[in-house]
């Protein structure tokens, strides 16, 4: 099933609002990414930075969880956004 890329992206900015009000998650993602405060506001309608805060999230399933339980989201809706936004595409090498 995919995601119309419009709704994808709203679920990303979903994921980076739960991220900037996360006290404790945000410091990591901010050093992970490299990204700043001021990165979070400039770059948050840029597809690919969405995309970016969407791996981030589904690097620990237990943010997965808090994150879709608070918005009310099965579990496997950023990997469905992830896959509708720049670069989430799954390779098949085969």
């Amino acid at each position: 099933m995919t995601m119309q890329q419009d709704y994808a992206e709203t679920i990303a900015l979903q994921a980076l609002a739960w991220l900037a009000g996360n006290d404790a998650l945000l410091p990591v993602f901010l050093g992970a990414t490299g990204a700043s405060e001021t990165d979070l506001r400039a770059r948050a309608a840029e597809p690919e930075f969405l995309g970016a805060v969407l791996d981030f999230l589904m690097m620990d399933d237990a943010w997965v969880v808090a994150f879709c339980d608070q918005k009310g989201l099965k579990y496997e809706t950023p990997m469905m956004a992830r896959a509708s936004l720049p670069g989430g595409r799954q390779v098949s090498w085969t």
